[in-house]
């Protein structure tokens, strides 16, 4: 699999995740997000930013639990729950967030 943007070719394993995570920038994660059926707003980008900054310290994709209970920390518990992530992410918020953030895919999810 690969996404398409500005004429170049960036490759991504067969669930969509981009390989070399350098690669990643704002118009890459738009267009993982339409391949997604996610449209990005404001709240979006806040899990993405605050997934990129989290992997950039500990070099780590967090699984869904660690994300909420880091995201609660950070952002709050209106923020920090598991209902508010799988709104803006049905198909799980920390594999879909991920993806759209060009992280690879959290450790413990299927």
């Amino acid at each position: 699999m690969a996404y398409e943007l500005n004429g170049q070719t960036i490759d991504a394993d067969e669930e969509g995740y981009i390989i070399d995570i350098s690669l990643w920038n704002e118009d890459l994660a738009g267009l993982i997000a339409v391949d997604e059926k996610i449209e990005m707003t404001d709240d979006h980008w806040e899990v993405v930013n605050f997934l990129r900054e989290y992997y950039e310290e500990y070099q780590i994709a967090p699984a869904i639990r660690v994300l909420t209970k880091a995201i609660k920390k950070k952002l709050g518990p209106e923020k920090g729950n598991s209902g508010y992530l799988y709104e803006l992410f049905p198909y799980g918020p920390a594999k879909q967030a991920c993806k759209i953030a060009g992280l690879p895919k959290p450790t413990g999810c299927v």
